[in-house]
């Protein structure tokens, strides 16, 4: 499987883009890990183009983490134009148009899953950013708006059209959020729709080795793409992988190894950050590792609500000399 000329293997396992989430210190434990494809944390084109410092430094690429995407959203067909020509000299591997983020701030004012009320906008803004840069132009989108309006056959085939170089859709619609379980129906339909010959990408409810052989082999798609199932744990690119190269699962990591690896991201989260906000920003990790284990209310929230470095560690060591076992 080719997108533009990056070429992957089999079957390639990306990381999906996640806001406060696949920051570059996370991405470097994903790589680690094994994912084939990494995206930055998706950028505001109208932040970009006034050069706030935030969107700057979520740009931010390295080049062991290649190949790497920059994904932008915006309502503004200039402003995702010019967003994409400052993107493109920070040398990514492609950029990336996010049409499928559902949150409210974002959907309600036209961007992100909110072009999907306006498809013919979309088409517009796409064809134009393709146009405006060398780069290979790929898009993330849902099924639709609602129930009622499931089009993303006809979406990728226009997409296509006016130039992308793949497509990733997440099974569910907007409205949807993500709740319920995802659709692969119609992205199976995408990518055996005859007209499409670009990539398609499938997102969504790929928490575990097996869900992500059984969606390559009942509906083709080309790569899938991990999201919120790798928050606290990037190993599972590993696991993933490890499994669809020779049939065979993994042994689970122990406590005592997930400790050691909380601790990695830790110290690189406030060497990024600094204190005490490297380790407010490792909250969301915190929180959906250990699952599992018995009577952990108490520690977890300890955990949760620490900002102190030592302190933090003297809770890690705990749960690892409690659950030894486990």
């Amino acid at each position: 499987m080719k997108i533009g000329n990056i070429e992957f293997c089999k079957y390639p396992v990306f990381l999906a883009p996640l806001e406060d989430v696949t920051d570059k210190v996370f991405r470097y434990l994903c790589k680690e890990y094994g994912a084939d494809m990494m995206y930055t944390e998706f950028v505001s084109s109208e932040a970009l183009i006034r050069d706030v410092k935030r969107s700057i430094q979520k740009m931010e690429i390295f080049d062991y983490e290649r190949p790497i995407g920059i994904q932008i959203y915006g309502n503004k067909i200039e402003s995702m134009v010019e967003a994409a020509k400052l993107a493109e000299q920070l040398n990514p591997d492609l950029i990336d148009l996010n049409y499928g983020c559902p949150v409210k701030k974002i959907a309600s004012k036209g961007g992100g899953a909110g072009l999907l009320k306006d498809i013919p906008k979309m088409v517009e803004m796409t064809d134009k950013v393709v146009k405006a840069t060398k780069l290979p132009v790929t898009a993330k989108t849902r099924l639709g708006w609602d129930e009622s309006n499931k089009n993303i056959v006809e979406i990728a085939e226009r997409l296509q059209d006016v130039g992308i170089k793949a497509i990733t859709i997440h099974g569910r619609t907007r409205t949807q959020m993500y709740k319920g379980e995802a659709d692969w129906t119609l992205i199976g339909e995408v990518k055996n729709n005859q007209r499409m010959k670009i990539p398609v990408i499938g997102n969504g409810d790929i928490n575990n080795p097996e869900i992500a052989l059984e969606m390559f082999n009942k509906y083709g798609v080309d790569a899938i793409m991990v999201g919120r199932a790798s928050i606290g744990k990037p190993y599972i690119f590993k696991e993933i992988k490890h499994f669809l190269e020779t049939g065979e699962k993994l042994p689970k990591l122990s406590t005592a190894e997930q400790v050691e690896l909380l601790k990695i991201h830790v110290d690189k989260s406030i060497e990024y950050a600094g204190l005490p906000r490297g380790i407010i920003r490792m909250r969301r990790h915190m929180a959906l590792s250990f699952k599992g284990l018995p009577h952990f209310r108490e520690l977890r929230i300890k955990m949760l609500r620490c900002e102190d470095y030592e302190e933090l560690i003297q809770i890690f060591n705990q749960i690892s000399e409690k659950y030894s076992d486990y």
